[in-house]
């Protein structure tokens, strides 16, 4: 197998950044859009149908990727990723614009579970869990700039952020040129391999961390461009600064993750994870300061780092050649979910603070059962 170079790690962690950011790169313009397009339809919508997509086409995709392979699966996504998602500028059309946006869904699956699946043919061991551990940082990295961009761009026009899709493009051509083939094995899926009652339940508590990690930390990320504005009367610069941040904080603690996976275990970092974002949610339940702005983004972002990249890793620990692209797409199924899941908090108040206890107590609760769980699985 053919050894992948400085540039070919650059080149994943690169494709892995236009993930996350699918639905978020509009975010600090959604005021914009919401004067310009007379929407029949919540705007955080437009930030979270994407995640709808990759929940329902997730399961076709994992079963594609035993099929075709990463690379091809990767070219497949990202062509109607990049077209899918500038067109969404130009719709006028509520539904087709709906329908354009729960499809974006299905390209980012696609790049998604082929990039990981990359990374776990070509990595192993602890370089494996320090390759994830990149990813995530990656992704959150795309959250940094693309969230900045965003602000900046759509300040100019509201149309503008939708035109950042097209990286996927120049992700395309980088991905021709910088990433070799993987000796292709074709997956027997008739062939029964061994799975352990403990891999079972272990994959369904890693699938339920997963959604409701997202679904947390996605709360501010469909709450805060409203919120910020109205609060504090921030401009989309300004909140797409806050919410940069917040990825800033999510990269700099993913880069750590490992180490703290050596000190606590898996199980316990993830827990802690949880903890911390019922942290950043009870500061905005009960402040309006903006100086304890930061301290949110500080507890959010810590959140993510000490939970998606690893239930990353933990999935594909738990999986095997036969079954990797299934629980893959479980895993897409899980982040993208929890994307979409955050949508309906906008149901339980119209006011932002009750969202926000709501949403601190109920971290506080998942963070407690999630890290019984884990250690449930160990004894056994």
């Amino acid at each position: 197998m053919k050894k992948i170079s400085n540039f070919g790690i650059f080149t994943l962690l690169f494709v892995s950044s236009l993930t996350i950011m699918v639905g978020t790169v509009i975010a600090p313009s959604l005021s914009g859009i919401m004067q310009h397009k007379d929407l029949s339809f919540s705007p955080s919508w437009l930030i979270t149908l994407p995640s709808l997509g990759v929940v329902v086409f997730a399961p076709i995709i994992g079963r594609t990727l035993n099929k075709l392979g990463a690379l091809k699966l990767l070219f497949f996504g990202l062509v109607p990723y990049a077209f899918l998602g500038v067109i969404g500028a130009f719709i006028d059309n509520d539904y087709v614009l709906i329908v354009d946006r729960f499809l974006l869904g299905g390209a980012t699956v696609a790049v998604q579970v082929s990039v990981t699946a990359y990374i776990a043919e070509k990595f192993s061991g602890e370089h494996r869990m320090k390759m994830i551990a990149w990813q995530g940082m990656a992704i959150e990295l795309g959250g940094v700039v693309f969230l900045a961009i965003g602000g900046v761009l759509g300040e100019l026009n509201w149309q503008y952020p939708f035109y950042i899709y097209l990286v996927a493009l120049i992700c395309l051509i980088l991905v021709l040129k910088a990433l070799p083939k993987v000796n292709k094995h074709v997956v027997d899926e008739s062939l029964k391999t061994i799975v352990t009652k403990k891999d079972k339940q272990g994959v369904k508590v890693i699938f339920i961390a997963a959604l409701l990690a997202m679904m947390l930390f996605f709360i501010g990320f469909v709450t805060l461009p409203l919120y910020l504005p109205s609060a504090f009367n921030f401009s989309e610069s300004e909140t797409g600064y806050l919410m940069s941040f917040i990825s800033l904080i999510a990269i700099i603690t993913a880069s750590q993750m490992p180490k703290m996976v050596k000190w606590f275990g898996d199980g316990r970092t993830v827990a802690l994870g949880f903890l911390f974002f019922m942290l950043g949610y009870l500061v905005l339940a009960t402040t309006m300061s903006i100086p304890f702005l930061g301290l949110t983004a500080l507890f959010i972002g810590i959140g993510f780092g000490f939970t998606i990249p690893l239930l990353n890793h933990m999935m594909i620990e738990v999986s095997n050649a036969q079954n990797q692209g299934k629980n893959l797409g479980l895993f897409s199924m899980g982040v993208f979910g929890g994307q979409f899941l955050s949508t309906f908090v906008e149901y339980i108040s119209n006011n932002y603070m009750a969202i926000y206890g709501v949403s601190a107590v109920f971290a506080l609760c998942i963070g407690v059962v999630i890290f019984f769980s884990f250690r449930k699985l160990r004894k056994d």
